[in-house]
């Protein structure tokens, strides 16, 4: 069971966390990089796979690694997941079959205490930063599993580079959300 201060630092599974976890269930195999692990829902439900052989699970944020394994010990599938501390890919090494992301996407200009949702001063700057690396992480024929929002400022430019696969788009108060399958071209 987790503590209410520590889920308190850590982005709890919301609408975005779901679409993207219904993608997880259905698309992803072999090795996977869970990016920004948050809460740790998309690595557990990785790592919960027979098609799955390794999960490798990053945040910024040490809470939410504390978070991510707690939830992994719960589930049963410690075993099938590495946790690490790293700033996007700064200290991945490996490549992965699938890269699974639900970034931080909303406009903001606050720091670290909001890493989990603020994406930037347009919302789109972490997105990007990932996106300009993504490939390097990527084994042939890998692809990235990511959610966005509407409000992320990105555009179609934003996605050179990558083939586009829109698989799903659900609306909400506010924005659309948008979950994609991009595959380095």
């Amino acid at each position: 069971m987790y503590s209410i201060g520590l889920m308190g630092e850590v982005y709890k599974p919301g609408e975005d966390s779901y679409l993207l976890q219904k993608y997880v269930e259905g698309l992803v195999s072999g090795r996977v990089l869970d990016m920004g692990t948050g809460s740790g829902i998309q690595a557990v439900t990785a790592a919960a796979k027979n098609l799955v052989q390794f999960v490798c699970a990053v945040d910024i944020n040490p809470a939410a690694l504390i978070a991510a394994e707690r939830r992994a010990l719960d589930a049963g599938v410690l075993s099938k997941i590495e946790f690490r501390l790293s700033d996007l890919f700064n200290n991945i090494e490996a490549m992965f079959d699938w890269i699974i992301f639900n970034p931080p996407y909303l406009p903001s200009s606050q720091g670290y205490d909001e890493a989990s949702w603020a994406g930037g001063d347009t919302g789109g700057e972490v997105i990007k930063c990932f996106l300009e690396e993504a490939p390097r992480y990527l084994m042939a024929g890998g692809s990235i599993l990511m959610i966005y929002s509407s409000h992320s400022g990105l555009e179609e430019a934003d996605f050179n580079g990558y083939d586009v696969e829109y698989l799903e788009e659900i609306g909400l108060f506010f924005e659309k959300i948008y979950c994609v399958r991009l595959t380095p071209s």
